[in-house]
Order: C-alpha cells, then structure tokens, then sequence
C-alpha cells in the first residue's frame, strides 16, 4: 500500500489513503480533498478514531436522518457523498478555496497501530500530520483545524505542542480537562466511555476490514485492508474502561499527560460550546476559552443536538469568517466579530442571539438561593431553622422550589452549590440538578448535545473528593483537587462546595426555579426516549452520561442514607449567575 490513487469528481481532486509516515515507522492515512486546479491551498485537518472512509449514516444513522429533516440547509448544496461524523463536508469548504484533509488516528480505520485514546503519542502524531500537510505541494502553509468533539478534544493537546504551521483552530463541543469532564465528574465514574468505545471505535478499529463497513465514498473498505482476529484485534487497543476505573485520581500519570498546558496554547481559536451538553464538552468550551494564553480568542454558544449546527448555515458561516481571516488573510469582519457570541436559550427550544465582551457575563449579579427544610423551598432570605433531611443514597433525594417569579429572569453562566452534609457510611455521592418548572408545575427541558429530555444545569461530587484548590477555585466555580481521597467519618458533618456547569435560560415571570438533591442520575418524569442508533442506552434524562457502575459506586458505600444539615454557621445554598 504504498501507492495511492486520485480521483477527479464532483468538483475535487481526491488523494484517497496518502501514506504519512511516523517518527516510529508506523504509517497512517489520509484523504486530500481539494480544488482540481493545481494550487497552493490553506488546509483544514482532523485526526480522529471514527473512520475517514465512514459515511455519516451508515454509522450514525438516527442522528444523519434528524438533522437532515429538521435542518434542510444542510444537505443543501452538497451530493453529501462525503459526508462524515464529526468533520467539515468537503464539498462545502474546497469550492471555497480550502484543501480538507481526513486522517485516521493511529489504531483506527486505515490507520495500523495501536489504539490508546488521548495519548502522548497520539498528540505526537497529531502535530507531525500538521507539519506534514503544511509542506506539500498543493498547501499554502497554513493548517487550521476543525471539527466536533474528539476532533475538538484533541486540539487543545496538539495546540500546546505549538506546530510551527498551526495558524487557527476551532474547537466545536470540544471537552479539555478529560478526568473531570470525560472520566469522573466530581470523582465519580461515568459510564459513557467504556459504552462510546464500544459503539464507535472498536466498530472502526483497523484490522475490523471484511466484518465491517464498505465505504459508499469509494467502494473501499472502512477498517481495511486486513481482517484480524478478534484476539488480534484486542492486542492492538488500550483496555479503555479499566484505564478509566483503575485512574481514580486527576494526579495519576495517566490524567497528568491528558490535560492540556493552558500556557502554551497560544493560537487563535474560537471555542464553540452548546448549553445543552451537561456530562461531556461545554465545561471545557468555556475553561478553555478563559484559561487558554491565545491572545485571539473567541467563544460562541448555541443549542440543540451536539452535531447539528456545525453543519447548519449557521454553523458554516461562522467556521468561514473565521478560517477565512486567518487561514486566507480575507476581509470577513472577523476582526470586528465580538468575543462572545450567546444564542440566548428560551423555552420552547428558543434562541436570541446576542452579543457580550467576556465570559462570566461582567454584568452577572450573583445571587444566593437558601434551601430551606421546613417548606423545601429556595428563598433569597436565609431560614432559622435547624432541621435535617435524610435521603438514601441511591434514592431521587430532595428538591427546592422557589416561589412563582415575579417577572421574567435570565440565568447565563456557572453555578455552584454550597452543602452541609453527613452519611451514615465513609463516603456519600451528591448529583445537583437545577430545574425548572411552569407555573402549574410541568419540567421545563431541553433538546440537549443528546438527550432531547436535558435538564437546565447539573453538577455531581463524591464527598471524599470535596477537597478544594484554593488558587484556582472561585465562588461561582468551586475546583476541586481530585489529588487524594478524604473518606468520612459516619454520622459527622462536612462542607462541601459543588461545581454546577454553565447554563443559559431566560424563565418566564410565574415559573419556579428548583435544585434537587439526589443520589442518583437525574430522570426526566415523562418517560424515556429511544436514544440514537450509535448509543447503547434509551435516553432518560441524562443520556448515555449515567453514573451507575457497581464497582465504583458498591451499595454498601454508597447506598446509605445521606442527610443534609440546616443550622447557624451551615446555611446551605445555590450560587445563581442572574443577568439583569
């Protein structure tokens, strides 16, 4: 395979499987797609798992069909022959002057190696298909990058290697701190990973070759060429779910190598999160646009499913004006495009856009919510009471309900809960929801990143993990070491601050504003939905980011009856970011 071939259609010049070789000899592929004039071309580039020669619906059948359907625009102008997860389509970048180049990860479709997602060696060969790409003929010398989630995740990595070429890159619902949005929220484990590895990477691993995908792109095999055995196949890939379950803290070497040096991420970016994506990327779209040391950067926020608008007009639109001016040198206002860019989140899946300069809002008015026990109730006044609530710790808890509104009130940014709390066991795991309700108490959600039922804001800590980082904790975004666990003593009372991630939503005058306390994931109470074709579970609430592992979370820790204090000195509340 040494050679490879070129075609000339549908308005490209296709290079399929170009070898590119390694600094340890492994080789990977990629595609070229690109003007059929020859020329010097700015490149956009994604290296990722999910399988270059993959058609969007043949892998992500429900997702393809929802998008298409509710969003005309975007099959629109396209034969969508090449269209694929998480990537630009071609046919809608090269007519515009760009070369869009695909490469398989190490380990994954075309790509021989093995597999061990996140890896220094995988942020290796990122930058070295980066300078590859910049010094072929058909390239200007310019590489931007771009790309939904994994291909989001891993530029913050390849960013901090500071590829000489690197000129722009575009994290759309790009997750950065891997422990603490991927692995563990608040120290506990989720089982999304070990689930989504299963469903869309080993089905893609290289060496699947016959058992399984035809590329419709070109008749090639998906994972090809060669079929392995199952027994070779799981030689040549990390066993993902027992890295995550064996690294239970954020200082293991593991995590160390995993989370990107804000310091040394200074190119231009723009950080596309989505209000709905509770358990995944929006956390680290907003952590990074605030710690990253670029001097150029941008965030923009929009809603509905993860996928969808880096598709949509919308989408395309913002991706062109940015790479336009960096990757072309091209008048497309965006040096006059404001830092921030909100589409504003109302109920009934509304979005107004809007304008800010910076991220917290300045403006933000931080009010503090008191449960209060006697009535379950969130005031602004503090309560004198002394009660206790006692819940089991794998029950739905306790929620706080504040009174009708008096008139409309927007929440834009993050949260943060302060509890008073003991456990009848050595530890207790709390799993915050903020909610809210019309005024004949009906739940207010939202279509989110998946799930179409995603609640307004979530949070979760283990309490032995409550330990905090004084430097970089802040009253509205506690941040928790994860460097050692603190287990309780049963029945004594503890403190403990819990981060809620950003949020957006403007709560009609006469609705009610609530915080449940549970032990458990949330769970929306008009029923479950079907979930998507890629995913293993119906979705209930919080899609497939659930948290109910039987190792991490044992029954006999972690089932116990958990009770919240309410006395002098240990008011408990919820830090709400109002906008005025």
């Amino acid at each position: 395979m040494s050679e490879y071939k070129t075609d000339i259609k549908d308005g490209m010049r296709i290079d399929w499987d170009v070898p590119v070789t390694m600094d340890d000899g492994i080789i990977l592929r990629c595609d070229v797609y690109r003007p059929i004039e020859e020329g010097k071309y700015p490149a956009l580039l994604s290296y990722g798992p999910y399988g270059k020669y993959l058609h969007f619906e043949d892998g992500y059948e429900t997702a393809w069909k929802r998008m298409v359907e509710l969003h005309p625009d975007v099959p629109a102008g396209s034969t969508n022959k090449y269209q694929s997860w998480e990537v630009v389509d071609p046919e809608k970048w090269v007519p515009d002057g760009y070369a869009v180049v695909r490469f398989d990860s190490r380990g994954a479709g075309r790509s021989p190696g093995y597999i061990d997602h996140w890896s220094e060696r995988e942020h290796k060969d990122f930058h070295d298909c980066i300078e590859w790409s910049a010094e072929q003929s058909w390239c200007n010398g310019k590489i931007g990058l771009n790309g939904i989630s994994y291909y989001g995740i891993n530029q913050w990595h390849v960013a901090s290697l500071q590829p000489p070429h690197l000129a722009a890159i575009c994290i759309w619902e790009g997750a950065a701190d891997l422990y603490r949005e991927l692995a563990h929220h608040g120290g506990i484990l989720t089982s999304f990973v070990a689930n989504w590895y299963d469903m869309q990477c080993k089905t893609v691993q290289n060496g699947v070759g016959s058992k399984g995908y035809r590329s419709r792109m070109n008749g090639d095999m998906v994972s090809g060429p060669e079929t392995l055995t199952d027994e070779e196949l799981a030689a040549n890939r990390c066993d993902l779910g027992m890295d995550l379950l064996s690294n239970k803290l954020s200082t293991d070497d593991y995590w160390k190598s995993r989370i990107p040096d804000w310091s040394k991420i200074k190119v231009p970016l723009l950080s596309s999160a989505n209000w709905g994506g509770q358990g995944l990327h929006p956390r680290g779209n907003f952590e990074g646009y605030i710690n990253a040391a670029s001097e150029e950067k941008w965030l923009e926020v929009h809603g509905i499913e993860h996928w969808t608008e880096f598709y949509t007009d919308y989408g395309v639109k913002i991706q062109k004006k940015f790479f336009g001016h960096y990757l072309k040198g091209e008048d497309t206002g965006w040096k006059d495009q404001s830092n921030v860019l909100l589409q504003v989140r109302h109920p009934g899946e509304r979005f107004v856009e809007r304008e800010e300069n910076e991220w917290p809002l300045a403006r933000t008015e931080w009010k503090k919510f008191y449960l209060d026990p006697t009535e379950h109730a969130l005031s602004e006044e503090e309560n004198n009471s002394n009660d206790k609530i006692t819940y089991s710790g794998f029950s739905d808890g306790v929620s706080f309900v504040t009174p009708p509104l008096e008139e409309d009130t927007e929440i834009t940014g993050p949260s943060a809960a302060k509890l008073f709390i003991s456990s009848e066991t050595v530890d207790a795991d709390l799993f915050l929801v903020l909610r809210v309700f019309t005024e004949d108490f009906k739940e207010i959600t939202f279509q989110g990143a998946l799930d179409p039922h995603t609640p307004i804001a979530q949070g979760w800590l283990r309490a032995s993990h409550r330990k905090l980082d004084p430097e970089l904790s802040l009253p509205y975004r506690p941040y928790h070491t994860h460097d050692e666990k603190q287990p309780l003593t049963p029945n004594e009372i503890y403190e403990l601050d819990i981060e809620i991630w950003p949020t957006c939503i403007v709560i009609p005058k006469g609705y009610r504003i609530a915080l449940s306390v549970r032990g458990k994931d949330y769970i929306y109470p008009g029923g479950a939905d079907s979930g998507l074709s890629n995913m293993k579970n119906a979705f209930t609430g919080c899609g497939p980011f659930l948290h109910n592992d039987p190792i991490d979370r044992p029954a006999d820790i972690f089932g116990g009856n958990v009770t919240l204090h309410f006395d002098e000195g240990k008011r408990p509340y919820v830090l709400l970011p109002v906008i005025p």
